[in-house]
């Protein structure tokens, strides 16, 4: 049950990681330029990536946690 709950640790480190590259890109992306689209283009990705990759495994594997109980 522990190595569960350190997965589900590292899947949330996870998604901060993604969050924080998402804002730093955001701002860079954002340094003296008014350039919508692209910014919107990189907030859909990373909520996209941060969906798939973070919050699909980490249901499964809080549904399969919550069978063992």
């Amino acid at each position: 049950m522990e190595r569960k709950v350190g997965l589900i640790g590292y899947l949330i480190i996870a998604s901060a990681i993604i969050w924080g590259l998402v804002i730093v890109g955001c701002s860079y992306k954002l340094s003296g330029t008014e350039c919508y689209q692209e910014i919107q283009t990189i907030l859909v990705l990373g909520a996209a990536f941060h969906l798939l990759f973070i919050w699909g495994p980490l249901g499964a594997q809080l549904r399969k946690t919550k069978k063992e109980v």
